[in-house]
């Protein structure tokens, strides 16, 4: 008997469609994946103004939710955070057959959260989310998914990271020439060594502690970009920051100094121990093949 297992999901970005090629990869709907993530992209353009839509918001949604297909994919519109607060399409539901557990992809705006409250035994989410909420702060830092389970007291969640979805880019040390002494390394070690000012953005205060350690950052004050400027810019003149890259380009244009990469920025599979049963363990290890990723938990 097929049973039924609802997943909380990002509503929109990177991380849904890491998420929808994941189960493209173990349920063979690329097109559904396909489907979802050009619709969204182009629906981001148009919120954007890199894309003007030929009909209406409204007319729009109408189209992409087809209610004649029960299973098909649903979405909704939310108010963006931009100026003006327009509307934006976001992604709501949609129904997968995965052998023999039919998942229910339900969108959420936190979908971490939506898992410590014990609304679904299964999600995915940010990485970074889970730092700077519920991972303990230590004198040294965490640097790999795999040792965020160990920081994560289970007095204060139930819920824990069950693998990553290898949608990576990496909070990095970045740094100018004139801030690293002849011969030094840009990492771990130099920031424990490091007196002085600490360029990140405002939000990721808690996980740059997390991701260094409390130990690392006796002599250091952070100080956070204007919000008109680059972050780049921003780290290029205060003399060391740690920001999100992916290839360090945009960094080097501005005279950085690509270091380590302190922690990865990622997509991750979550459960609420809790809310666990079999045909939820059945969904985690088709999720989890050897083929497609190694699970953090045994």
């Amino acid at each position: 008997m097929t049973e039924t297992v609802r997943v909380a999901v990002p509503r929109k970005g990177r991380p849904l469609e890491a998420v929808l090629e994941r189960f493209a990869a173990v349920a063979g709907v690329d097109d559904l994946a396909d489907d979802v993530s050009s619709t969204l992209r182009y629906e981001k353009a148009v919120t954007k103004g890199r894309a003007t839509a030929d009909r209406d918001v409204y007319e729009r949604l109408a189209a992409y939710s087809d209610i004649s297909d029960p299973t098909g994919p649903e979405y909704t519109l939310l108010r963006d955070d931009r100026e003006g607060k327009p509307r934006r399409i976001v992604f709501d539901s949609v129904t997968v057959p995965t052998g023999d557990v039919t998942v229910e992809l339900i969108g959420r705006e936190e979908p971490f959260r939506a898992l410590r409250t014990h609304e679904f035994g299964l999600g995915f989410d940010s990485a970074d989310l889970v730092l700077e909420e519920v991972v303990t702060l230590g004198a040294t830092g965490v640097e790999s998914i795999g040792d965020v389970n160990a920081r994560i007291d289970p007095h204060d969640t139930d819920v824990r990271i069950v693998t990553g979805m290898g949608d990576t880019v990496y909070h990095t040390l970045l740094a100018t020439p004139e801030t690293l002494p002849p011969g030094a390394d840009l990492d771990r070690s130099f920031v424990a060594d490091y007196a002085g000012p600490l360029c990140i953005s405002p939000r990721y205060e808690r996980l740059v502690r997390a991701i260094l350690g409390t130990d690392a950052l006796d002599d250091v004050a952070f100080t956070y970009p204007d919000p008109s400027a680059e972050e780049e810019a921003a780290i290029a003149e205060v003399g060391l920051g740690v920001y999100l890259t992916m290839t360090g380009s945009t960094a080097r244009d501005h005279g950085l100094v690509v270091g380590e990469n302190l922690f990865p920025s990622e997509t991750v599979l979550m459960e609420n121990a809790a809310e666990t049963n079999r045909a939820i363990e059945r969904l985690e290890a088709n999720l989890t093949a050897a083929d497609l990723e190694t699970a953090i938990r045994p």
